[in-house]
């Protein structure tokens, strides 16, 4: 899923509907029969690369400088003086701002400036991590600079050029789905799930996407094989493998409501590199899980903690389902080192066990077949 041929999986780009397909054979291949679900949701699409030039010298994208989900689009250089807020005239200056707030926002577009700079902090290996949703756009090109180098513009505001080529667009996601066994009456159903979309490349940078999420994917397929051959025939086991979560979860908002009521989902969002503890994240009425979850992580070994999931897990959450998020790390998050190499095969292995034993447990399997 990490490879060249898939682009970073965004929704609605060709890569992202060529990895969509070749989970659909992977769920065949599993034996189950396969559904796939259109829906649109809307992405902040960076058609070309950014520029921004400060004083002779051109600056790095996503290492010293990256769009502003907020910017207003601006394909075309703007070449402009510096200067801070306390300029008492904005017009035609690029303004270097402490934020984007509606303040600086609303004057911005009053006084006709040619936009707004501000500060964004880099990850540990300099990266400035690539999003693909945000806040409403505003009616004027606004860029995130790298830290310390917005402080260096305020104590030398040498003259700058930009551009913002970045623009809203409506695109289709595809969740795809296999239903291994429908519950019988008065059955349990158990639903696992991971989203199988990525923040897509840049157009001159991969974003492999290897950790978030196709991570979670990999233990999700492999732990619904294991189960198929060991839950009681009266359980419902399935799979959905989503799109759209990196633009707000819409793939799972969509495919919610429609769930069978009282289904537990396991959602896994990450299981590249197992510090400490696995994150976890529980919503709905999830006592039951949430023990089983934690006799299950006692039984193989994986510690857990509370931790916050904003996944897919809380749209399950919200639609009334027993839910619970399950993550193990992302090494690299959404940015070019996110690449294979950094998946831990035993945070795999880890992650595959626990799901596979919380499920055990939960449908009351008393000898547990993880190893």
């Amino acid at each position: 899923m990490a490879t060249d041929e898939f682009t970073g999986r965004r929704i609605g780009t060709s890569g992202g509907r060529a990895s969509g397909r070749w989970l659909e054979n992977i769920l065949r291949d599993a034996g189950t029969a396969v559904s796939a679900v259109e829906f649109e949701a809307s992405v902040r699409d960076v058609y070309a690369t950014p520029v921004l030039e400060w004083g002779g010298q051109k600056l790095v994208h996503r290492r010293d400088f990256a769009e502003h989900l907020a910017s207003a689009e601006a394909p075309d250089l703007r070449s402009a003086a510096l200067a801070t807020v306390d300029e008492p005239d904005w017009s035609g200056l690029w303004i270097l701002a402490p934020s984007a707030n509606p303040e600086h926002v609303r004057r911005a577009v009053a006084e006709g400036a040619a936009g707004l700079l501000v500060p964004r902090a880099v990850d540990e290996a300099g990266w400035m991590p690539k999003m693909i949703a945000g806040p409403p756009v505003v009616a004027v090109p606004v860029i995130s600079v790298r830290t310390d180098l917005h402080a260096a513009m305020t104590k030398h505001p040498a003259r700058l050029q930009a551009s913002v080529p970045m623009r809203s667009s409506v695109v289709t996601g595809v969740n795809v789905f296999g239903e291994f066994r429908a519950p019988r009456a008065g059955g349990m159903s158990i639903l696992l799930t991971a989203h199988r979309d990525g923040v897509g490349d840049d157009p001159d940078l991969r974003f492999p996407a290897a950790a978030d999420n196709a991570s979670g994917v990999a233990v999700v397929v492999e732990a619904v094989r294991l189960l198929v051959p060991v839950l009681p025939p009266d359980v419902g086991l399935a799979v959905a493998l989503l799109d759209g979560e990196e633009v707000g979860t819409w793939g799972s908002a969509h495919h919610a409501p429609s769930v069978r009521p009282g289904t537990y989902v396991i959602n896994v969002d990450g299981a590249a590199h197992l510090s400490e503890a696995a994150a976890i994240e529980a919503g709905g009425p999830a006592e039951p899980l949430l023990a089983a979850l934690d006799q299950a992580g006692r039984h193989v070994g994986v510690p857990l903690r509370a931790g916050s999931m904003a996944s897919d897990n809380r749209r399950y959450a919200a639609a009334g389902l027993p839910a619970v998020g399950i993550g193990m790390g992302m090494p690299g998050y959404q940015t070019p080192a996110e690449t294979p190499d950094r998946v831990n095969d035993d945070t795999l292995l880890a992650a595959t066990r626990l799901v596979v034993e919380t499920v055990r447990v939960l449908v009351g399997i008393k000898e547990s077949g993880v190893r």
